[in-house]
């Protein structure tokens, strides 16, 4: 790797695009040119462009599913009174189409706006490459949630291709910030929920990452969510529950198949509580909902339809 290309990475989506090498001043089309509003025009690669919206499709690769109205509405009004700033990116498609690489949130609002024509970067870049910009500008640049980056974090692993030490420099974060948010992705369903709803935060959900049995894990979340537990508390409750399980004496239980370990965690995912399924030798058994209250039991018996 040579020197330059060491120097860019963990400089985020400027350094990937090197903007300030190759874009030109932005001038907009001339009001006695037949082509205003035409796409026919667009300039070389690395110049700023004026390109219809209707032209332009979202980025495929986008990670953000999640767009606050409000501040769309707010970045709305500014473009109507000042005019868009800060061009978006975009790449090529065909002579009559072009495919958005980053600013999908000034793309959106200049629509609601009502304008017609969006200035532009013109760039050349694969699905790889678009993939890694549209994720590094979002994760560096947008108020994304920790489970939306944690899954930024794990498509840059798995389809970039990048390692954790890559990943890192590419978003200026240390390694054990990024194992951090990759590991929330190990939670039962429910808890990424509350993470990604903003119902816990992520020292709620880091004390949780150390309990290991995913039906302790939601017995502890709902505790959470019921009385509002600090993360200090939480991890107390982590602690004297490993202490527990050390001094455990006597025969362990058998571990139980695949099948019935699937059977519990999802029961326990539905329930938001520590289910556990117990089979006689005879293919008999019982299922064990424990309730934190009569309010508890009540949100159990709503959900058996009782």
């Amino acid at each position: 790797m040579s020197a330059e290309k060491r120097n860019a990475l963990g400089k985020g989506l400027s350094a990937l695009l090197n903007d300030s090498n190759d874009v030109l001043p932005y001038k907009k089309p001339s009001s006695n040119n037949n082509n205003v509003g035409s796409n026919a025009e667009v300039n070389s690669l690395g110049s700023v462009n004026d390109i219809k919206l209707s032209e332009i499709e979202v980025n495929p690769f986008q990670p953000r599913t999640d767009f606050d109205e409000q501040a769309l509405a707010d970045l709305a009004a500014s473009i109507k009174l000042q005019g868009l700033i800060q061009p978006i990116t975009v790449r090529r498609v065909n002579a009559h189409q072009f495919q958005l690489i980053s600013g999908e949130r000034r793309l959106r609002a200049s629509k609601i706006a009502g304008l017609t024509h969006i200035p532009a970067y013109v760039r050349t870049a694969n699905d790889q490459q678009m993939l890694e910009m549209a994720l590094i500008e979002n994760i560096q640049r947008e108020n994304l949630n920790a489970i939306e980056v944690a899954l930024s974090f794990q498509r840059m692993l798995d389809e970039v291709g990048l390692k954790q030490e890559e990943l890192g420099e590419r978003v200026s974060k240390n390694r054990s910030t990024v194992t951090n948010y990759l590991r929330l992705l190990k939670l039962p369903p429910t808890i990424q929920a509350s993470i990604r709803d903003g119902d816990i935060t992520m020292g709620h959900a880091r004390a949780l990452i150390t309990v290991e049995d995913p039906a302790q894990q939601l017995y502890i979340h709902q505790h959470i969510i019921q009385q509002g537990l600090s993360v200090r508390k939480v991890e107390e409750m982590v602690r004297d529950i490993q202490k527990s399980r050390t001094k455990k004496e006597g025969k362990q239980p058998e571990p139980v198949s695949f099948q019935i370990q699937k059977i519990q965690d999802d029961l326990a995912s539905k329930f938001s509580t520590q289910v556990k399924l117990k089979l006689g030798s005879r293919g008999n058994g019982t299922i064990e909902i424990p309730f934190l209250s009569e309010d508890d039991l009540g949100r159990i018996l709503e959900m058996l339809d009782w």
